[in-house]
């Protein structure tokens, strides 16, 4: 498992469906990337001036709306993960 350093998390990319509310399926070239995902993995937090850990805003199961092209993807056993920083986590979907 991926095991996230300082101030960034995991993301499990959450696709969209694939097939319009007309019944109209959408080919992979036509698709913009998924911009939101499930937190899986969170670091300790990154360390201000005086050595202590800043809390993160995000926990582990909350899902997330993240910038368009922030992070690096990580595809493992066949499952689609991004590593951001946690200023790339835009909002919290609740």
């Amino acid at each position: 498992m991926l095991k996230p350093l300082g101030d960034r998390i995991v993301v499990k990319v959450i696709e969209d469906t694939e097939q319009t509310s007309g019944g109209i399926f959408i080919p992979d070239s036509a698709k913009e990337k998924p911009q939101k995902g499930e937190v899986i993995a969170v670091g300790l937090g990154k360390l201000n001036d005086k050595g202590e850990r800043e809390p993160l805003d995000v926990k582990v199961g909350e899902t997330v709306l993240y910038a368009k092209y922030a992070g690096t993807d990580v595809k493992m056993d066949g499952v689609e993960y991004k590593i951001l920083s946690v200023k790339d986590a835009l909002a919290v979907i609740e």
